[in-house]
Order: structure tokens, then sequence, then C-alpha cells
């Protein structure tokens, strides 16, 4: 079958109503969970599961992956709007989203975040298209010596979101990794900090930690300090993004788009360190890095542009090798075998025109996203109309529930009230919360492949220099911390050389 042969199969399978009709529900659907504060994607996806299995094969799938793409894209709209993202996707869109929506820009952060989504969704897929077959043979080589050094360097993307104290950010940081270690030792089993709670065996729940950390405290803040004066939570401003935003920003969504396809290629990694990654990049090479955290709308577009870029690569390793590359895929994994269909390499051979049908499927995504999107922001935007008095009591409603339903244990809403009391004091004391949570993401992934890589080598530290990726990633390592040291040099001499100082 020549390749327009299988463009014309692929294109008879999805060009009817129903396979359409999924994938802009898919989409709908998505969105609307991503935007519920706790209602993550994964759970959305998880959700949806059951009613593909009376359907046809390609408009399952397609319901499926609509609602993956909106779920992503929907978790920046209450991470704008209220500082609580809907997905863990969305936590680096907090940084500057939120200050913009507070200086009456809720409408230019959703604007660009849109914008930045849309065309770093299109990058993702084209890149599943064109290079699925060298990307997932490039991630095959990975192993625990290999992520232990990539997972290693992404930790160094700290000290782009620490603010102006990199020693606070480094405090945020232990405390992050030291609270990751909390459950059962996956290696010998033993119990870490669990205090003989057996709720604590299975570790924090990363949703209760994430929804109190950046949530809570705004709660708490607004019982505690309230603003009379500020009868409503913030004005929205201009909802449209101007060309010449975009255009100022295309080269850090391109940037952004790129690492998500990147790590989203590699399995086990996720949004979330994309979207830091892209956004600790985007504040290094952008002229204006001292704007970021304070409302800079380049910083939402590379927080938005990393965590999409993820979406469609994250099928390369499960189409190519029939290797889920995060837990949504694992779930969508799940649909294809039900239809009775293998993910892989002879994928390709026997059912090629079921991957092409996916390919031309996942390109109108993009296009449902967009609109799906627009209308979204036309309509959830007027949550920042909501005087404060109303909206904060629903937040922590949402806030309630939405932990709750994860795992319906009443635990996990306790979690989330002490993280609330320590984002408060970190919030209170200027220590930024984004180095806890990353540090609280990759912890147990850096630890983990560690430890594994240990076990291989018989304890020899050699192996973590086993090959020319982990050379790569040392030497990218060991860049970014010269990078941060120059930088912390160059601080200090300005503040000497400033009048009056010393």
């Amino acid at each position: 079958m020549s390749f327009l042969d299988s463009i014309a199969a692929g294109l008879s399978l999805v060009g009817n109503f129903e396979a359409f009709a999924a994938l802009f529900v898919g989409v709908l659907i998505g969105t609307i969970a991503g935007a519920i504060p706790g209602m993550s994607a994964t759970m959305a996806v998880a959700l949806t599961l059951p009613f593909t299995f009376a359907m046809e094969a390609v408009p399952a799938i397609l319901l499926l992956l609509g609602v993956y793409k909106g779920g992503i894209f929907g978790g920046c709209i209450p991470a704008i709007l209220i500082k609580t993202p809907g997905t863990p996707a969305s936590s680096a869109t907090v940084l500057d989203g939120y200050p913009m929506a507070e200086k009456g820009q809720a409408g230019k952060a959703l604007g660009m975040a849109l914008w930045a989504s849309c065309t770093a969704d299109l990058i993702s897929n084209l890149s599943l298209i064109l290079f699925a077959g060298w990307l997932a043979s490039f991630a095959l080589n990975f192993g625990p010596p290999e992520f232990f050094t990539l997972i290693l360097f992404s930790l160094t993307i700290i000290a782009g979101v620490s603010g102006n104290s990199l020693l606070k950010g480094a405090l945020s940081a232990m405390l992050g990794l030291l609270l990751a270690t909390v459950g059962l030792d996956l290696v010998y089993g033993t119990n870490r900090l669990t205090f003989g709670d057996p709720n604590l065996m299975g570790g924090l729940n990363f949703i209760a930690v994430l929804i109190g950390l950046f949530a809570m405290p705004e709660v708490m803040s607004m019982v505690w300090n309230p603003k009379p004066h500020e009868g409503k939570a913030r004005g929205l401003g201009n909802d449209s993004v101007t060309f010449g935003e975009y255009k100022r920003c295309f080269r850090t969504i391109v940037r952004g788009s790129f690492i998500g396809v990147f790590l989203g290629s590699i399995p086990g990694i996720g949004a979330a360190p994309a979207a830091f990654l892209s956004y600790s990049e985007a504040r290094r090479k952008s002229p204006n890095k001292a704007n970021f955290g304070k409302g800079e709308v380049e910083g939402v577009a590379a927080s938005e542009s990393g965590n999409n870029g993820v979406a469609g690569a994250t099928l390369i390793p499960l189409l190519a090798l029939g290797v889920p590359g995060d837990v949504i895929t694992a779930i969508i994994i799940g649909a294809f075998m039900i239809h009775g269909l293998q993910p892989g390499p002879m994928m390709f051979v026997l059912n090629k025109d079921l991957i092409y049908g996916l390919f031309i499927g996942l390109i109108v995504s993009s296009v449902f996203l967009f609109f799906i999107g627009s209308l979204a922001i036309r309509l959830f935007k007027y949550v920042a109309d909501i005087p404060r008095g109303v909206l904060f009591p629903g937040v922590l409603v949402l806030c309630i529930y939405g932990v709750f339903a994860v795992n319906n244990n009443i635990f996990d809403v306790g979690v989330m009230f002490v993280m609330g009391w320590v984002g408060y004091v970190m919030l209170r004391n200027d220590i930024p919360a984004a180095p806890f949570l990353i540090a609280f993401i990759l912890g147990p992934l850096l630890e983990n492949n560690f430890r594994q890589a240990m076990l291989m080598s018989g304890n020899s530290p050699e192996i973590l220099f086993r090959g020319p990726i982990t050379w790569f990633f040392w030497f990218l390592t060991l860049l970014t911390v010269a990078a941060i040291i120059r930088a912390g040099i160059r601080a200090t001499r300005n503040m000497r050389s400033k009048p009056g100082a010393g």
C-alpha cells in the first residue's frame, strides 16, 4: 500500500460523523474536566473509558484522545483565574498566569494559553507523524542510568523558578524531596516517615499536595488578610492576544513544544516536568526575565507549550513500541486492547490504515481544541467577576470535593489542609512553591532510577557514565550549574556597585 493509499484508507475511517463527533465531544469533556480543580485529565480519561466499550475502534480511541488533549489545556483556566491548577500539567502556568489575572489581564493570559496550547499540540502531532519511529527507537535506549541523569538535569530548573532568592528556592526544593520519600520503599518495602499510619504507606496524594500548596494559601489569605476595597476578584482586561505578542512569544512556544515532544517521547516523564523545563528555559533566554513570576505573558506561553507538546508525543512509544508514555496513555492502551488491537511495530504493518486515521484525527483535534478552548474561555472567564467573598468559599468546596474524589479518602483532604498551612507559611515568607512541587514530582523518579542503576552495576557509580546519553545530560547539568553560579556572582557585583550598598 502506497503512502497516498494509506492516507485515503485512514481518511475513510475518520471521515464520518461518528468519528468527528467522538473527537469533538472528547475535547469538550476534557476541557470541562480540566477546568475543575482536582478533576485531572487522567481521571477524565479513566471515567470515559467504559463508554467506549460499545463503540467502534477508531471513534472510541479518538474520544479518549480528545479527552486527553482537552484536559491538558483545560487545566490552565483555573490556574490563571483562581491560582488552582486544574491538572498537575498546569502547575507552572500559575507562576505568571495568576499575576496577570491580578493585574486585570486574565483574558490576555487565557488567550495566550490557548494559542500556545494549540500551536504546541499541532507541533506535537506533526512530530508524532514524522518522527514516531526515530524518536521511539531513541527513547528505547534509555535505561535507569539515562533516566537518572535526565531527571538530575531536570532538577536544575529549580534555579529558574526560585524567584529572587536561590537559597529560599533550595530550601523549598529540599522540603519537596523530603516529603517525596513518605511511604513504602519501592526496593525493600520498608516504611519511611509513615509514623505508623497506614494512610501514608502509599505516599502523599499528589493532587492533595498540589491543591493544598497553590489554592489553600489564597483562601487563607482572603480569610486573615481581607481587602474590603476589592469587591471583585479582578478585571479581565483585554481578552485577546495581539499578533505582535504571539510573534514575540513564538520562539518560546516552538522551543517549549519541542521540549514537550522530547520528554513526552520518553516513557514516564509526564507533562508537569516538561512545563517547568520549558518555563525555566524561556526565563533564562528571555530579555524580560526580570518580569517572570510577576505577570509575564511569555511565561504563560512557555508553560502551556511545554505541557501540550507532551500530549501527542506520548503516543510515540505507545504506537511504535507498545509502551505507554504516561499514565493517561496507559489507560488508552487498554482501549486498543479492548478492540482487539495490539500497539507496537506490527501495528504499522497490519493496521496501517488505522494508524493514518488516528494521525488525521489528531490533526483535526488541534482545530477542535482551538474552537472549544475559545468557547471555554468566554464561559469560564466570568469566574473572575465573582466577588471574592463568594468565589473563595466556592473554591474551597471544589478543592475538598476534587481531592476527596481521587481516592474517596478523607485523609487526603487532611493532607490538603496541612499542605495549605505549609503553603501559607511559604507565601508569607516569600518562599517559592514551584521548587517544592518540581522536587516532589521528580524526587521519586530520581531515587528509583539511581537505585535501579546501582543494583544493575553492583553499586558501581561508573554505570552513571556508561554512554553518550548520560555524558550529554551530565554536560547539560554542569553547564546549567555554571550558568547559575555566574548569574549569582553577577547579581552580587551589581548589588555592591549600587550607591549606598555595603
